[in-house]
């Protein structure tokens, strides 16, 4: 770990030199598949510790378009390399090994068009867990990528801040409570920088890292504080990253905080933005304010206060939700309706299933899933035996999110499922699952 931390401050330091032209040229290109026989794994693995960049970079460009799942550790010291366009193929190295989906970076169409295709670690980080595969990811890689998100140059020091919130989804349990332990102040640290699109990832990786799990201990004052802090950024969309993260870790202390920002704007996204956050920390003291949506003029501020009582857990409150969704035929508020009835009053989660076929509301069905699996996960063992593939996909999926260890036998008979894609998504529940059963 020490030796990590040192090639990670060789790394901030101002770099002497650059790369020679070759090298900045060949960032944009990847190893051809049929070299990948010609240079095996051990030699690239030998070469990222070559003094030439050039060779260095070549070997961190081959294991990407390889993603061989040995590389990962040998890659965590690239990512700390002194030269940029060798740390940003090691990162992108060490995603490609963890997606689910590996990105061929490079490819002919016909013999003639040649394709190529990055690996962002945004856009990997966007897509959500869904997009990891089932491999643990080792603390070294967690620990390279964030001693390099505190690089000098931003482009590296954003690209393994993105990595590190996506790969470190995984982590459950005790590895789990390690890794938020020691990434909290550091990554709350990014929040006071001075450039607006890294406090921007840091605001996102803080929601996604610590996003509330039913295993989870209180969250550091400190590293919660600095995303309620982060509330009076001058940039909206920091400040609209803060309040999802505040809401994702169901963080009470911001709830002050943001019932404050909801009365300040009344209105629009960032009212939209604020409530959502209060409902998902769903804290008793914010019913009244969440009643008083029911009866507005605003459908989205309906449907979210909606979830919110639903959270709250007051069964007193289904007449006021019912006479909500009664006067308010909307998909999205009829669709809180039926989440609140789940969990409030055992009731029928064959709308929210049925949902997930709509694009429009898939993602709100999703994240309804995973929070009702979270305590009856057997009341979708129906929907895991749908003929309709992308229900039994999201369904399995959610389950695997929801970390209810008793859920796993529900899961372990689609692994091998008719469909390739629902059997990969079974294999990452499993193994999610695995890692909090005692």
């Amino acid at each position: 770990m020490d030796e990590l931390g040192r090639i990670a401050r060789m790394g901030r330091r101002r770099r002497a030199g650059r790369p020679s032209v070759l090298l900045l040229l060949s960032c944009c290109l990847s190893v051809p598949p049929f070299l990948s026989a010609q240079a095996p794994f051990d030699q690239a693995a030998r070469d990222l510790a070559s003094t030439d960049p050039e060779t260095r970079l070549r070997a961190a460009q081959q294991l990407r378009d390889t993603a061989y799942p040995e590389a990962a550790l040998p890659l965590a010291r690239a990512v700390a390399d002194t030269y940029d366009e060798v740390q940003l193929a090691a990162i992108g190295a060490e995603l490609n090994i963890f997606l689910a989906e590996k990105v061929v970076t490079r490819k002919r169409v016909a013999l003639v068009v040649e394709v190529r295709n990055q690996i962002l670690a945004e856009a990997a980080f966007t897509a959500g867990p869904a997009a990891l595969g089932a491999l643990p990811v080792p603390p070294e890689v967690l620990d390279a990528l964030r001693f390099a998100s505190r690089d000098d140059n931003p482009r590296v020091a954003i690209e393994a801040l993105y990595a590190f919130g996506t790969l470190g989804f995984v982590p459950a349990g005790a590895a789990r409570r390690t890794l938020l332990g020691q990434s909290g102040p550091d990554v709350a640290a990014l929040l006071g920088t001075q450039d607006a699109a890294k406090r921007y990832a840091a605001a996102r990786v803080m929601g996604r890292l610590f996003a509330r799990r039913a295993q989870d201990g209180p969250i550091d004052a400190t590293v919660g504080d600095a995303v309620i802090t982060a509330l009076n950024d001058s940039d909206r969309a920091v400040k609209a990253a803060a309040m999802s993260a505040l809401g994702a870790m169901r963080y009470e202390r911001g709830v002050q905080a943001l019932t404050d920002l909801f009365a300040f704007y009344g209105k629009g996204d960032n009212a939209e933005a604020a409530l959502d956050a209060l409902a998902r920390i769903a804290h008793p003291s914010s019913a009244p304010l969440l009643v008083a949506q029911l009866t507005g003029r605003n459908t989205a501020l309906r449907a979210i206060a909606i979830e919110g009582l639903a959270r709250v857990g007051d069964q007193a409150r289904l007449a006021d939700i019912r006479a909500a969704a009664d006067a308010d035929r909307s998909d999205a508020v009829t669709l809180a309706g039926a989440f609140a009835s789940a969990l409030l009053e055992n009731g029928s989660v064959e709308r929210i299933a049925a949902a997930l076929t709509k694009a429009k509301l898939r993602d709100r069905a999703r994240q309804y899933v995973a929070e009702i699996a979270a305590h009856r996960a057997s009341v979708f063992a129906a929907q895991l035996m749908d003929p309709d593939e992308r229900i039994r996909l999201d369904i399995v999926d959610a389950i695997g999110l929801a970390g209810d260890p008793a859920a796993l036998s529900l899961v372990e008979p689609l692994l091998k499922d008719r469909d390739e894609q629902v059997a990969r998504a079974a294999e990452r529940a499993a193994m999610r699952l695995r890692a909090l059963t005692p």
